[in-house]
């Protein structure tokens, strides 16, 4: 930003982004002062860097501020299942699933063996594939489903990510 710039000569956006075309790092750094702005360096990969007439403040809060939208969008989210499930009850948390993989968010589905259900492993397994099959539209699996004790489980993430 400002003084820190330090090539002869940059590409200027201005603060309502109308692109001013390039000038020397000193005269745009006179014009972002002229105007109470800071001159801050946006893409410094592109030939010439391509800085902006910001305030700095703002621009920093508002950096800040969608880092921080982006971190919550990785959530991790859990759905249970039992093998006993309802019709009416499977589709109730199958849009639950649908709703979090369009909001971004990576889904485990687990389905819980209650007493002595764990020797039908195999409907639960059937279960995990037709909740597969209904979210392949906007979703993939992660890896194979695992069985950890009384469970097994599975990710699914929204396909925009694969």
């Amino acid at each position: 930003m400002n003084e820190r710039i330090r090539v002869p000569e940059v590409r200027v956006v201005g603060d309502t982004g109308e692109n001013l075309g390039v000038m020397p790092t000193q005269q745009a750094i006179a014009l972002a002062k002229e105007k109470g702005l800071d001159l801050v360096e946006v893409a410094p990969q592109a030939t010439p860097p391509v800085c902006r007439l910001v305030d700095f403040g703002k621009f920093h809060y508002q950096q800040e501020k969608k880092e921080r939208k982006q971190k919550h969008r990785s959530k991790l989210k859990e759905i249970k299942f039992t093998i006993k499930i309802g019709e009416h009850d499977f589709q109730t948390k199958l849009s639950r699933v649908r709703e979090f993989l369009t909001h971004g968010d990576m889904v485990r589905i687990s389905i819980f063996f209650r007493g002595r259900e764990i020797v039908h492993a195999s409907r639960g397994h059937d279960l995990l594939k037709r909740v597969e099959e209904e979210v392949k539209d906007i979703a993939r699996v992660e890896g194979q489903p695992m069985a950890k004790g009384k469970i097994l489980q599975i990710m699914i993430v929204p396909a925009q990510h694969s």
